[in-house]
């Protein structure tokens, strides 16, 4: 087996409102790493956590825990470490997994003859975000919606691992689609054509 290690900042204000609910914040903040996991084709088993908090909290940190290791039961993934310090609010994971030898998914494994897949569809979370700060106004239950894909990230895991077999790269695209694809392209020297209207996109709007 390899190892896969991967490590995600998760900053308040810039990555997740202040206001969040720390249960979803515990689950997104291991499942951000769990997602690039996936994308490796690794299977993830322990995980470090760093947190600065503005003051002590000791009702927010049980509910940031429950939500974060909930979602580390689910995957069988251990909390083997980490820190706290005091100041502004920032939540770091490193996630470590294993994956077979050479089978890895990676950003430099791209051929010219493969074709572009996305899983999911696209934009719910950007939505939800948009709503939040008035550059539009969704319904009820649009936003309700978009506030699940916001909040509570499904990793696909069971898909990376599919796609050991079948895939020649991955990436995590929580940056985006052109950016994280732009990185496949860099890595892998090639250029990507795609087919706008062939996008996974949000129902929403």
């Amino acid at each position: 087996m390899e190892l896969a290690v991967s490590t995600d900042m998760l900053v308040a204000g810039t990555h997740f409102f202040v206001d969040a609910d720390p249960r979803k914040l515990g689950h997104k903040a291991l499942a951000v790493n769990l997602s690039d996991l996936a994308a490796m084709g690794a299977t993830p088993r322990w995980a470090l956590l760093a947190i600065s908090l503005p003051k002590v909290d000791a009702a927010w940190l049980r509910t940031f825990s429950r939500g974060f290791l909930a979602l580390a039961r689910e995957h069988a993934v251990d909390l083997v470490g980490g820190d706290t310090t005091r100041g502004p609010l920032n939540l770091c994971v490193t996630i470590m997994g294993e994956v077979p030898r050479g089978k890895a998914l990676r950003r430099d494994g791209a051929r010219a003859s493969d074709d572009v897949w996305v899983s999911g569809v696209l934009g719910d979370a950007a939505l939800a975000v948009a709503h939040r700060v008035g550059r539009v106004k969704l319904g009820r239950s649009e936003l309700a919606h978009c506030t699940r894909a916001l909040d509570l990230p499904r990793p696909r895991l069971a898909l990376g691992v599919a796609l050991r077999s079948l895939a020649h790269a991955a990436l995590d695209i929580s940056d985006g689609l052109a950016a994280d694809l732009g990185h496949i392209c860099e890595r892998s020297r090639l250029g990507a054509d795609l087919w706008i209207e062939a996008l996974p996109r949000s129902a929403v709007g």
